[in-house]
């Protein structure tokens, strides 16, 4: 049992990834989903142990085919990306619970082995970009997770036919993103001659004025600006989220920016060195000014939607700003503050696009007048609704709260309170918008007899179990809170302590 423990790193990446083809030979919906389940649960029970293990501080560092890096590929596990694979393969499991049932009515049933296949898939890529040591490697992992994440948004087609459009449009994107990536990823090989991260960080010291160098981060910055739906760089992600299946959009919005935003965050601070000045430059005069125009002005473009998917997709980009702008102040307590607000959005946008996804299990449209009046007919459904909206505002006692507070903590400490009062100022509007739902789920009478159709109790049980987490995040601090710490800190001191 020891030497498994010692594989887990490996494991992590390495069960997902065997477990898809066998889907595609087994052919069937019932055993394909056990199967991705039980990749699904194994990842989370590894990721829970890994993120134990570096509870400290420390961090693993296993090399692959027994090479040591720089020559072989290394794979690094600290608290940063340890905080994060709990998340992604917590999200996963609690949505393959969900797609037991759900799928049926999105997808045909011929193509279910391959919805499976590819989830595992887009699993495997999310799980090994996070904790990958070698910058080509994540290349490779983003590849892979974006192959299948196209596939899985056109599965949406049975639905509405705009499902391929969306897909297509999200293939050029990516493709554009991830050329530019792999085209930074070259940059950095040709100045320093290595692709491990923390070799590259060693060598690169003394190249803050190197031209390669800084077109490096350039190319990298727009890369993954592109992936995690950057303004103004986010023309994908309304399509996509709107019109993929609701499993499929409720896992990406939970997952796949959070990894693109990690990507951002272990370059700066992992590769590159954050303080160089072209860096502070980058944060300062570009990514600061675009994130505070996407708090506000997805949250005005949010306002104005009637179609709730389209609406939580426009949100999501604005939420991408607070993390963003967490970042840009380049201090620990800005990283604290992102890393939080990973976490909490990761759960929060789950919750509402699952419970939506309930709501509009039989009408199969998410628009606002094919909601109202079911507060009153799927009460319990319609409570998650609310408290995923309470939490995505900020409420008191929700986990957003938590992210809001921490981000404008770190905005006074870091001596810009005026930032502080533009947080505040767009959450007002994420108020409007949650309202718009609300009061068709509460104050309006239905217009429909699907309102009447009951849901089986097994689809409450991950919806519940989303919806009580982002209370229990809201109170209990000492998970998010804390390892976000400790992976802010490492990350801004630039500390690996292997154990």
């Amino acid at each position: 049992m020891e030497q498994v423990y010692l594989h887990f790193p490996i494991l992590q990446v390495l069960i997902p990834l065997l477990l898809a083809p066998i889907c595609v030979l087994v052919g069937r919906s019932t055993f394909s989903w056990l199967i991705t389940f039980f990749g699904s649960v194994s990842s989370l029970v590894i990721a829970i142990s890994l993120l134990h293990s570096v509870s400290d501080g420390s961090s693993i560092s296993y090399h692959i085919g027994g090479w040591p890096p720089p020559i072989g590929i290394e794979y690094v596990v600290d608290s940063a990306n340890a905080f994060l694979l709990v998340l992604v393969s917590g999200i996963s499991t609690v949505v393959l619970l969900y797609a037991r049932d759900q799928i049926k009515l999105e997808i045909d049933e011929e193509n279910h082995t391959l919805f499976y296949t590819c989830y595992l898939l887009c699993l495997t890529g999310l799980l090994g970009v996070l904790i990958t040591g070698d910058v080509f490697n994540v290349f490779v992992f983003l590849e892979i997770s974006s192959l299948s994440t196209y596939v899985l948004v056109a599965q949406g087609a049975k639905r509405d036919k705009r499902a391929l459009k969306a897909a297509f449009n999200y293939l050029i994107m990516g493709t554009v993103g991830a050329t530019f990536f792999v085209i930074g990823v070259g940059f950095i090989y040709m100045a320093t001659g290595t692709l491990n991260m923390f070799d590259i960080y060693e060598r690169i010291n003394d190249l803050e004025s190197s031209r390669t160098v800084r077109a490096s981060y350039a190319f990298i910055v727009i890369g993954m600006g592109l992936k995690l739906a950057m303004f103004p760089m986010h023309l994908w992600m309304p399509g996509a989220y709107t019109y993929a299946p609701t499993v499929v959009t409720t896992f990406l919005s939970a997952t796949a920016t959070k990894v693109s935003l990690y990507v951002l965050i272990r370059f700066t601070f992992s590769v590159f060195h954050f303080d160089f000045n072209f860096i502070e430059q980058v944060f300062k005069f570009l990514v600061m000014p675009l994130a505070i125009i996407a708090m506000f002005a997805m949250s005005f473009v949010a306002i104005f939607q009637k179609d709730i998917k389209r609406m939580l997709a426009y949100s999501s980009i604005a939420q991408i700003g607070y993390m963003l702008l967490g970042v840009s102040l380049l201090s620990s307590e800005g990283l604290t503050a992102t890393f939080v607000n990973l976490f909490n959005h990761g759960i929060t946008k789950a919750t509402l696009f699952m419970s939506l996804g309930v709501l509009t299990l039989y009408s199969g449209k998410s628009f606002l007048s094919d909601v109202q009046g079911l507060g009153k007919k799927m009460p319990w459904i319609s409570a998650s609704f609310l408290i995923g909206g309470l939490s995505l505002v900020g409420i008191p006692g929700t986990a957003g709260f938590i992210s809001k507070w921490l981000l404008v903590q770190a905005t006074i400490e870091a001596g810009v309170p005026i930032l502080a009062l533009l947080i505040i100022l767009s959450s007002l509007l994420a108020i409007v918008y949650i309202w718009k739902v609300i009061e068709h789920l509460y104050f309006m009478e239905p217009h429909s007899e699907l309102a009447s159709q009951k849901v089986s109790f097994r689809i409450l049980i991950p919806l519940w179990i989303l919806s009580i987490s982002c209370l229990y995040w809201g109170f209990d601090t000492s998970l998010t809170v804390g390892t976000s710490d400790i992976a802010a800190n490492n990350l801004f001191n630039n500390v690996i302590k292997l154990n």
